[in-house]
């Protein structure tokens, strides 16, 4: 459906990074691949690997890369938020922030991430929502571009890396009460928001169970300070299943709004329960995430 239709402008971006405002003017005569993100998305993070290598590979070829950020919860319409990820990504082609979504209303977009691939004249030729397809992406990239060689070699490492997809079993779940459900695993003086459950007492845990090699946890808090936690997988300490936001022991902090691996599970995938407990108040957690 968006075969031949213009890209539209990204005139109603809030702010930019790496770059200052982009103009269609100034894009016209260059390959643009579209990508819409959120900073806390774990299948985003999961196909940013192959964005940015792509970007990389093809700028001296005439591919201009422009990410878009249209934040799904609250705390991510932050700049220094997104500025943080962008650091972390090492994020170095055009972002724009799309805080008040009017990029993402132009383009009719429902998705992250979603990939929209546009010609030299400005149309958009192809699209792609969700994971996976790279090589069929990169082939549109190098057939806009009137190019052909050997695609790129890319590896996701950490949060980045490919999903255990056999053994995912676990879907997303949300925690606030707009798009969740109650769950059994909140302990202590927990309190139902509309995007998120925060924590009034500190010592309070959620347990999950879950069936996939990882999970993940985004949280956020509008604490100065940091807030410790301790995760527990089957009631133990995760030892060499720790995800690499806290150590073997389980210990982790809470210092900025992102998604936070808790476990990694080092061996056969089965199914288990984890288990988060924060030492002080204040703690915001959205949603579980697996992979």
């Amino acid at each position: 459906m968006f075969a031949g239709m213009h890209m539209p402008s990204f005139d109603r971006a809030s702010a930019w990074l790496n770059t200052g405002p982009l103009a269609l003017d100034r894009l016209r005569g260059q390959v643009v691949l579209v990508d819409f993100w959120t900073l806390t998305c774990i299948n985003w993070l999961r196909t940013e690997p192959y964005v940015r290598a792509w970007s990389r590979a093809y700028r001296d070829d005439g591919l201009v890369v422009v990410g878009v950020h249209t934040p799904e919860f609250a705390f991510e319409h932050e700049l220094d938020r997104v500025r943080l990820a962008v650091a972390e990504r090492e994020i170095d082609y055009p972002v724009a922030l799309d805080n008040d979504y009017g990029i993402w209303t132009a383009f009719a977009n429902h998705y992250w991430p979603a990939l929209y691939f546009v010609d030299r004249d400005g149309k958009i030729r192809d699209h792609h929502f969700g994971e996976g397809r790279y090589e069929q992406s990169e082939r549109v990239i190098q057939q806009l571009l009137g190019i052909e060689r050997e695609l790129v070699s890319v590896s996701g490492v950490g949060v980045e890396a490919e999903a255990d997809w056999v053994n995912l079993r676990t879907p997303e779940t949300y925690l606030g009460y707009t798009r969740g459900e109650p769950i059994d695993g909140l302990i202590g003086d927990w309190r139902v928001e509309r995007e998120y459950v925060v924590l009034d007492k500190a010592g309070g845990s959620i347990a999950f169970p879950f069936h996939a090699r990882d999970a993940h946890l985004v949280l956020s808090s509008r604490r100065s300070d940091p807030i410790p936690f301790r995760v527990l997988l089957d009631g133990q300490p995760p030892g060499a299943s720790h995800g690499v936001d806290v150590d073997a022991e389980g210990n982790g902090l809470l210092e900025a709004g992102r998604m936070y691996q808790l476990i990694r599970q080092d061996g056969p995938v089965r199914d288990r329960t984890v288990e988060v407990t924060f030492a002080e108040a204040g703690a915001e957690a959205y949603v579980f995430t697996f992979g």
